[in-house]
């Protein structure tokens, strides 16, 4: 079985023509973590599919200030990186290595011959367009309507889940980085926390101590 058999999500929906075709459209890249992979208008190299690691997909304001629009993890496809294949995207995404990350890569005209000529792959494209809008909807819910606590108290469960583990080793400047906000604020907010027996913070590394009080938040 090929990498593309198991890693491509409508394989079984494809011609045997249509199989081989991809086949040998596609080539596998290994970038380190930390590796900034798409920048936006600035390249369009294809479609990114993880077959291990972790990618982050963000924005940055004109002040600077990054939020994480989402993850992508094993399996997973992103369509922001063929941004110029969507002609309707009016704001530039950010594409970073957040592990050691192996992705494979589908050419933009490739996938494009593919969605024309597969129904199968265009709606699997359509479907995953409307993932992505659900995270981004969700995203700006928390940010109009939750509190830096919830959103704060969310982004630590959900980091501490990826990592099977109630001890972080992040950043407060990378907490902020992925939440919008300022380094300050986080610090804050992570004593306040401490105080509230939440968590333990040390240098470097924020152990979650009360899953409980921080999923009421």
């Amino acid at each position: 079985m090929n990498k593309m058999e198991s890693l491509f999500p409508v394989w079984d929906q494809l011609t045997q023509e249509q199989k081989q075709f991809l086949n040998n459209s596609v080539t596998k890249k290994d970038v380190q973590k930390s590796t900034v992979l798409h920048r936006g208008d600035e390249d369009c190299d294809g479609l990114y599919i993880v077959e291990s690691g972790q990618l982050r997909a963000y924005i940055i304001s004109d002040e600077g200030k990054e939020l994480t629009l989402y993850r992508l993890f094993e399996m997973d496809m992103c369509l922001f990186s063929a941004s110029c294949m969507l002609s309707n995207i009016q704001f530039e995404v950010i594409i970073e290595a957040e592990k050691d990350t192996a992705i494979w890569i589908i050419p933009v005209l490739a996938y494009q011959k593919l969605m024309n000529t597969n129904n199968a792959v265009a709606n699997y494209t359509n479907q995953l367009m409307a993932s992505r809008f659900t995270d981004v909807m969700w995203l700006m819910d928390q940010i109009l309507f939750k509190g830096m606590d919830s959103r704060l108290a969310s982004f630590l469960l959900y980091e501490s889940n990826i990592e099977e583990s109630n001890e972080l080793i992040i950043t407060h400047e990378k907490i902020a980085n992925h939440i919008g906000t300022a380094r300050e604020v986080v610090t804050r907010m992570l004593k306040y926390f401490q105080g509230e027996n939440m968590v333990r913070l040390s240098r470097g590394s924020i152990v979650i101590t009360d899953r409980k009080k921080l999923s009421d938040l």
